[in-house]
């Protein structure tokens, strides 16, 4: 066979390959989407989207308590693992000695690779008890606690992926600085950093998605309970925690809007992606 048809033959399977994919996602969206909108109009729009009254046993389906529940803890995680994320990237590309650098690296791969019922343990026996003995709180279970645990949850990756778009930046740009007289924090802070916000940003996109969608270690530390918080001690559910805990007993309307709140979620998490993706093309073009 000759190069020519090789070649020939291998574009059509990445075709077929990149059509395969676009078709799953055409197919989770007939199957979510076919489903939750009659049960939302069977709901009603308004007391779906629009009520925090969750009483599945009454026929009644407001989710706008697990909405705020999911975007509070999101928020929270964001707030708290970004900083830290980006900065912890900053000293390893930056500032990290040469011997030190492997062990913080070895580390930050191991974070990556445990389980999420693992981290929702170590936030059940440490953070719980932790955040109960400092803000006296009865439970300690809520929006700071998995705000917490999924600030270290998505920490790796945000480090990871930003040191890589630290690293990509031009070393000319670095030199440039110094050459014209700015101290090696400055370079690194306000010309090598700003350089680097493209990356960054896919990293913080990439992270949201695990964010809204985590769902095991949330169990443990949420609280579960399906009210509007009040604080950030307030126990709350999520969507992905109240789908999770009800599909397995639900049907008729129930399992409709079990599955409508996957539509949701999945609505959610496409609008903040697409957020974040113009945000990153004005600095791209900036």
């Amino acid at each position: 066979m000759s190069n020519a048809k090789r070649e020939t033959g291998m574009k059509y399977v990445f075709a077929a390959c990149a059509a395969a994919s676009i078709l799953c996602v055409f197919l989770i969206c007939w199957f979510l989407f076919s489903t939750a909108l009659p049960a939302i109009a069977k709901i009603g729009p308004v007391n779906f989207l629009f009520s925090s009254d969750w009483a599945p046993s009454e026929n009644r389906f407001g989710i706008l308590s697990m909405v705020a529940g999911t975007l509070y803890m999101s928020a929270g995680a964001l707030i708290l693992g970004v900083p830290l994320g980006v900065l912890c990237a900053v000293f390893l590309a930056y500032y990290c000695p040469k011997k030190l650098y492997e062990p913080f690296r070895f580390a930050i791969s191991l974070l990556a690779g445990i389980p999420s019922i693992v981290y929702g343990f170590f936030g059940l026996t440490v953070l719980v008890p932790l955040i109960q003995k400092w803000t006296g709180s009865a439970s300690g279970k809520g929006i700071l606690c998995a705000s917490v645990l999924l600030a270290m949850m998505i920490l790796p990756t945000i480090v990871s992926l930003s040191e890589s778009a630290l690293k990509k930046v031009d070393p000319a740009v670095y030199d440039g600085s110094r050459a014209l007289g700015a101290s090696h924090d400055h370079t690194v802070f306000f010309v090598c950093l700003p350089a680097a916000a493209s990356g960054i940003l896919s990293a913080i996109v990439l992270e949201i998605g695990r964010a809204v969608g985590e769902t095991m270690a949330v169990i443990m530390v949420a609280g579960n309970a399906a009210v509007l918080p009040d604080s950030l001690l307030s126990p709350v559910r999520t969507l992905t925690t109240g789908i999770v805990l009800e599909m397995s007993y639900a049907s008729g309307l129930h399992r409709e809007a079990l599955i409508a709140m996957g539509a949701v979620l999945f609505v959610l998490i496409l609008g903040i992606n697409l957020c974040f993706m113009s945000l990153k093309k004005k600095e791209c073009r900036s």
